[in-house]
């Protein structure tokens, strides 16, 4: 809650023509640079379009406003000091990638995922799967980044498309993270919303699960459709994959001590380092020869090995194209554009709300809320919306829970509808924005970019629909008495 502590001392009223023209000049030039690079907007265009929408709202709120660059300043190294766990988060996450595909952890997970999960029923499976980790875990970054990451292999050995693969693996963890009770955004809007965590859970079911059942019979549906790849095909990449690493039993016991760190509930910083450690480790003993190619001979060799496995790019020859690419690893190097897109976007969200510039947008939506199905769409909206500027979903999570807290209770509608509302828009979009820090993270680890996979996030999409839906027909929802405006 430090950083609503903090934006309330920077409240002012800022003409919402003055807000609403850095974020049109955002949109623009984002859109500008997507169309000229493409899924290569990450690499530096996406970063310069943020930087230069910050310049516009920066000098708007100094010349028009009458805000201090001290000010500006100061709301801007809160907001970079709000990302800095999720940024050493995403650099343990680049050295797992790496350490897990080649000490074969990953390349075994795929080999004996392809034995065992039908095509038939790929995507359904692969997002329940996905699902039950993340709601034991309590993260969507861990389960995409580890099982996530195996599930991408099998899927594309089968022959499902990037896009559809993805979208099972992320409507999986996110269902996973907002239900489970160890998750931080979920803590985080029972909180804003001073509604008592399980009772929040239990409330979200009404929207979640029938949210997270139509996903399902969709990923079914559409495996079912699937015309697999011959079993000829699939039987040469479980060849290749064996050729090239030795694939082991012995090797799960990785992710079988990630799972009991996880259980432990021990911080995510330790979790995922321990697991890049345990990965370090079985390289050593099972993928000797791998070692040896990356790094050279001898104790300084496998030193280097190790090292440039955690932390650079690599590439294995396994004689098959599309295979030398799924075990291709980028380290935490691979991570450099995401944080630096990170670090840009939290420049963009530091003005804005220090500005005020926030502030005045989202009391736009709030003029439509007056009845519960209106009051419902400008929570959500104000979700969506804070993910868009902001570019962090804890920070919209805040924003939105905060800034309508006091509305609810006008209208008498409990907390808990705003925390669920809360949940249904900043938690599960987060991810389907190309510059917001969900969205760049997955895309980064799944190496599918964040355009390719939104239309098929099936679960992260139909939430917020079912949330309106459900508050169109008042369903569960509670009016009290209205308290004084």
């Amino acid at each position: 809650m430090k950083f609503a502590n903090f934006l309330s001392r920077y409240k002012t009223q800022t003409p919402l023509w003055i807000a609403a023209i850095p974020l049109c000049v955002l949109i623009i030039v984002l859109a500008l640079v997507i169309k000229c690079f493409g899924a290569d907007a990450i690499m530096g265009g996406s970063q310069i379009a943020l930087l230069f929408a910050s310049s516009v709202a920066a000098t708007l709120a100094i010349v028009l406003c009458g805000c201090k660059w001290s000010t500006l300043e100061d709301a801007i190294v809160e907001n970079i000091r709000t990302s800095a766990s999720a940024i050493i988060i995403l650099l343990l996450i680049g050295a797992i990638s790496g350490t897990w595909m080649l000490s074969g952890v990953v390349p075994t997970l795929i080999c004996y995922g392809l034995e065992v999960i039908h095509p038939r029923s790929f995507l359904g499976i692969a997002c329940i799967i996905c699902a039950l980790v993340s709601l034991i875990t309590g993260s969507s970054w861990t389960t995409i980044a580890t099982i996530g990451v195996a599930l991408m292999g099998i899927g594309q050995a089968m022959g499902f498309s990037e896009g559809w693969i993805a979208g099972a693996i992320i409507s999986g963890a996110y269902f996973g993270d907002k239900v489970s009770a160890l998750s931080d955004t979920t803590v985080l809007a029972s909180s804003a919303a001073k509604v008592p965590l399980f009772e929040h859970i239990r409330y979200m079911m009404i929207t979640t699960v029938p949210s997270f059942l139509i996903a399902l019979c969709v990923f079914f549906g559409i495996s079912i459709a699937h015309t697999p790849d011959s079993a000829a095909h699939i039987e040469h990449i479980s060849q290749t994959l064996h050729s090239t690493f030795n694939i082991s039993a012995w090797l799960l016991i990785v992710p079988l001590i990630t799972a009991l760190l996880i259980l432990k509930k021990l911080p995510a910083l330790i979790t995922l380092f321990a697991a890049t450690v345990v990965a370090a480790i079985a390289m050593l003993i099972f993928q000797p020869d791998i070692v040896a190619t990356i790094g050279s001979e001898g104790a300084l060799g496998s030193f280097k090995g190790l090292m440039v496995a955690c932390s650079s790019t690599t590439a294995i020859d396994t004689g098959d194209a599309m295979l030398n690419e799924l075990v291709a690893t980028r380290g935490m190097g691979g991570m450099m554009n995401t944080i630096w897109l990170i670090l840009c976007a939290m420049c963009f969200g530091g003005v804005m709300a220090g500005s005020g510039m926030l502030a005045a947008l989202t009391r736009l939506f709030m003029r439509f809320a007056k009845r519960p199905l209106s009051v419902v769409i400008s929570t959500i909206s104000t979700g969506v919306f804070c993910n868009l500027t902001t570019a962090d979903q804890y920070i919209s999570i805040i924003i939105t829970g905060n800034t309508f807290g006091d509305l609810y209770r006008r209208r008498g509608l409990e907390g808990r509808l705003l925390s669920r509302s809360v949940e249904d828009s900043a938690t599960v979009t987060s991810v389907l924005i190309p510059w917001n820090s969900c969205g760049m993270t997955q895309s980064t680890v799944l190496g599918v970019a964040t355009i390719t996979y939104l239309p098929y996030c099936l679960f992260n999409i139909i939430s917020p629909i079912c949330s309106i839906l459900v508050a169109a027909i008042g369903y569960k929802i509670v009016k009290n008495r209205p308290t004084d405006e």
